[in-house]
C-alpha cells in the first residue's frame, strides 16, 4: 500500500511512552499517521498557558518538533536517533488555550536531513 506509515500510531505512541517519557507526559498524541503525513494534537492545560492566558511558545514548538519527528518515523519506522538539525518557527497569531492540533506533511526525505 503507497500511503502506508512505516510506523503505526500505536508503535509510535509505544516508543514515546519508553523512551520519550516528558513528551508523553506533556501530552502530545499522534491522531493520524500516513507516510510523509501526521496529525497531532496537544491537549492544552494550565502547564501550557503563558502569562496572559495563551499557549506558550515552548508548547508550540514541541509541537512542531514532535509532529516531525512523527512524519520522519512514518517513512523510515522506528529509528531512535532521528534527532532535530533546525527548527525555526515564526508565532503570527496567539493562539486560544485550547487543543492545538499540528497537520505535517514531509516535504523531502534525503539520506541525512528531511524537510516538513
Amino acid at each position: 500500500m503507497k500511503n502506508a506509515s512505516a510506523i503505526t500510531v500505536e508503535d509510535f505512541n509505544a516508543l514515546i511512552r519508553e523512551e520519550l517519557p516528558f513528551a508523553w507526559e506533556q501530552g502530545f498524541r499522534v491522531e493520524r499517521l500516513v507516510a510523509g503525513e501526521a496529525t497531532v494534537r496537544l491537549p492544552v492545560d494550565q502547564a501550557h498557558l503563558r502569562p496572559g492566558g495563551t499557549v506558550s511558545g515552548p508548547a508550540m514548538m514541541g509541537l512542531a518538533d514532535y509532529t516531525m519527528y512523527a512524519l520522519v518515523l512514518s517513512r523510515i519506522g522506528r529509528v531512535k536517533m532521528a534527532v532535530t538539525t533546525n527548527l525555526n518557527a515564526n508565532f503570527l497569531r496567539l493562539p486560544a488555550p485550547r487543543d492545538l492540533i499540528a497537520e505535517g506533511r514531509l516535504l523531502k526525505l534525503g539520506r541525512r536531513l528531511a524537510y516538513g
